[in-house]
């Protein structure tokens, strides 16, 4: 995996992945950024909820659940003082389909967090405190 990061001027830069993709990062106006794209820091978040949905879906959909929709919300706390590492990350998954059984949801988020998610896994060998918990809607 490979990945190239270019400034453009005052605090902000240009992530480009390694698949062609590109994202803008900027920093606040107090620290000299004009607010123009995602912090880095937000990025790691996203990237965290963003494996660990992929897992949830996936694995839902291999044992032929029902799923319609699955949003992750993510809260992160961070240390008060340099380095302002995230110390503990809670993800709340909501779930929506129809039928779809607890048992298997609940597998889906375990199986991502303890197994399947290497976001996820990687900043909790590093320290961080991550919790997962979730809500199912059926649409009926």
């Amino acid at each position: 995996m490979k990945a190239r990061i270019q400034w453009a001027g005052e605090a902000m830069f240009i992530g480009e992945s390694g698949s062609g993709h590109a994202v803008i990062m900027d920093g606040p106006p107090e620290n000299g950024g004009r607010n123009l794209g995602i912090r880095p820091m937000e990025m790691v978040l996203i990237g965290l909820g963003g494996c660990s949905s992929f897992d949830v879906v996936s694995i839902l959909k291999k044992s032929r659940q029902a799923v319609e929709s699955c949003e992750a919300f993510l809260e992160a706390e961070r240390a008060g003082e340099d380095p302002k590492v995230f110390t503990r990350i809670h993800l709340h998954f909501v779930i929506k389909g129809r039928g779809l059984k607890e048992a298997q949801v609940k597998r889906a988020v375990e199986l991502s967090a303890e197994k399947y998610c290497s976001a996820s896994i990687m900043l909790g060998r590093a320290g961080v405190e991550i919790s997962h918990d979730y809500e199912i809607v059926d649409l009926g």
